[in-house]
């Protein structure tokens, strides 16, 4: 995946120049709106976008706008990036989020975004609401940022009972490792990447089984078996 080295770079520097932007336009002291606003991704969507045309999907077949999907707990959800074929099979679908600052106040969030929607997805699958074809790949990419506080052990909250023993002197980005292995270890998610990111030219894999090479790896070969449905 050394080919997509150049778009993953200048995906990292717009996430950066993005944020950067909406921070000065906003009046939200808490910084929230920069947090929760989604353009800051468009530039590993684009990635995305191009690993799948590259194994042989249909660019009128990807759709990045208006993507929603019907759920089992809730009417539908609309995901950041979607394949679905010619003949309606839905072939992937990815959740595409991002931490930087505000880590406390929304860490638990992200967390239950990511576990709800792919619950929500597969109980949807398991009812049929996807008839006649077999299980999507679904793939969640976070990105998070390194910094002091991203960095320093977070103390938990065990007044009634003991916490697993991993969160015991967790960071925040720790506790978005585990999140982001145990998504797998569930199979909630078929493939999972967190990536850390400290500026526009700093960032890299928190670990090699959520790393974005291996996330990508596995989202074209995944694609390209189904390259025939696109012919």
């Amino acid at each position: 995946m050394n080919c997509y080295d150049k778009v993953i770079n200048q995906a990292v520097k717009f996430f950066w120049e993005t944020k950067r932007t909406q921070r000065s336009l906003s009046t939200d002291k808490s910084n929230r709106g920069a947090v929760t606003a989604g353009k800051q991704m468009d530039g590993f969507i684009e990635l995305l976008r191009r690993v799948a045309i590259d194994a042989g999907i249909t660019e009128s077949c990807i759709y990045t706008k208006q993507n929603y999907l019907p759920g089992y707990f809730r009417s539908s959800k609309d995901w950041d990036f979607l394949i679905i074929s010619p003949t309606k099979k839905l072939i992937a679908t990815i959740e595409l989020k991002s931490q930087v600052g505000s880590y406390g106040n929304n860490f638990n969030n992200r967390t239950e975004e990511a576990i709800g929607s792919a619950v929500d997805l597969w109980t949807a699958f398991r009812e049929n609401q996807f008839p006649n074809q077999q299980a999507p790949w679904v793939g969640y990419l976070m990105v998070v940022g390194k910094d002091k506080a991203s960095t320093t052990p977070v103390k938990n909250n065990e007044q009634h009972y003991p916490v697993l023993p991993e969160f015991t002197g967790a960071t925040y980005i720790d506790r978005y490792r585990i999140l982001c292995q145990k998504l797998i270890r569930e199979r909630h998610y078929t493939s999972v990447a967190l990536l850390w990111t400290s500026d526009s030219h700093s960032y890299g894999d928190v670990a090699n089984d959520i790393s974005l090479e291996y996330f990508l790896t596995s989202f074209s070969n995944y694609l390209r078996s189904y390259a025939n449905d696109f012919k």
